[in-house]
């Protein structure tokens, strides 16, 4: 893999837009050609964390263990954003964006931490709390998107903590949100499920931990293997072991998915050989949403449309290109 780094200036989040690297709440932005931009404005608070609507027109940023998020604009502050106290030191804040037609919507748990809900950008409407919803007990986190805006998947935890993925059609939610208490689609596997990564509109990489839910299912999924998942279909193809622990995966097509438990590596799905790795970069120790202590869990942010990851900790950004073709 190819390795680029950038020295940065008092880095606060890092967010990736085109083939630039943004600190929307530290006011600069880096080129991967070693060029700094100081930005018209900056943000104080704790903030450590940046998402960004497809367009790179909206942006969020927040503490990923806190309460507190603004919604920006071109750079440009629109409101605060908050969700609840409940356990948010333990996990990853819930939001993303989805842009259908012309409307763009972030993704969040607004009214309560098990109630997902959808709220106009622009307006604050949130079209989706209506009367009659009926939360379940669970913990929404890791939040992304489909490529096409239309599915949501959560990737995060029901007590006594359990991890599980869940994938919501966007679009039917709008339409009726008494389905975003009720995910259409989620893998029925005897293993529990603690990381996924979109592949394309049909298909997920998947990945489980030790944990045994359902003996009678473990052949789809077996503890510590990885595959993938046909969430329309509920088909699984092919569970491998990997060659070594995993933790959050980032898929960049239907054979391959990076892997950044410990230290980068990127796995080939279909044989759960590493095929590419560098153990002197410290990519943290996250494996699920759970993250209990910040600083051995650096910013990781993946371009999806370059299929580059970039690692910043302290004043220092790492940028991991594959070292092969992948198209």
């Amino acid at each position: 893999m190819q390795i680029q780094a950038i020295t940065a200036n008092y880095l606060k989040t890092i967010c990736w837009k085109d083939d630039n690297i943004v600190d929307w709440a530290g006011g600069y932005t880096y080129s991967l050609g070693g060029k700094v931009r100081q930005l018209g404005s900056h943000y104080a608070y704790s903030f450590n964390s940046a998402i960004s609507s497809a367009d790179g027109s909206y942006i969020f940023i927040y503490n990923k263990l806190g309460t507190k998020g603004l919604l920006l604009k071109n750079g440009q502050l629109i409101r605060e954003i908050n969700r609840s106290y409940y356990y948010a030191n333990a996990y990853e804040f819930p939001v993303a964006f989805t842009t259908l037609g012309n409307k763009t919507y972030l993704i969040h748990c607004p009214v309560a931490y098990n109630q997902l809900d959808l709220e106009d950008v622009e307006t604050g409407e949130i079209i989706t709390n209506i009367s009659g919803r009926k939360p379940t007990d669970i913990f929404y986190s890791r939040l992304e998107v489909s490529s096409d805006g239309a599915f949501l998947m959560s990737k995060g935890w029901v007590w006594h903590p359990l991890h599980e993925i869940s994938v919501f059609d966007i679009k039917e939610c709008i339409r009726n949100p008494l389905l975003m208490d009720n995910p259409q689609f989620y893998p029925n596997a005897g293993a529990e499920i603690c990381t996924a990564s979109f592949i394309d509109d049909n298909t997920i990489v998947i990945g489980s931990s030790d944990e045994i839910i359902d003996e009678d299912n473990m052949g789809k999924l077996p503890p510590n293997h990885i595959c993938l998942w046909d969430f329309k279909t509920d088909h699984f193809c092919g569970p491998v072991k990997v060659k070594e622990d995993f933790g959050n995966l980032f898929a960049i097509n239907a054979n391959y998915c990076w892997d950044l438990l410990g230290f980068p590596k990127i796995v080939n799905i279909n044989t759960g050989e590493i095929v590419e790795q560098n153990k002197e970069i410290n990519s943290g120790k996250q494996q699920s949403s759970f993250i209990s202590a910040t600083e051995n869990f650096p910013s990781i942010i993946f371009n999806r449309q370059t299929k580059q990851i970039a690692i910043a900790k302290h004043e220092k950004i790492e940028v991991l290109t594959p070292g092969f073709s992948w198209e």
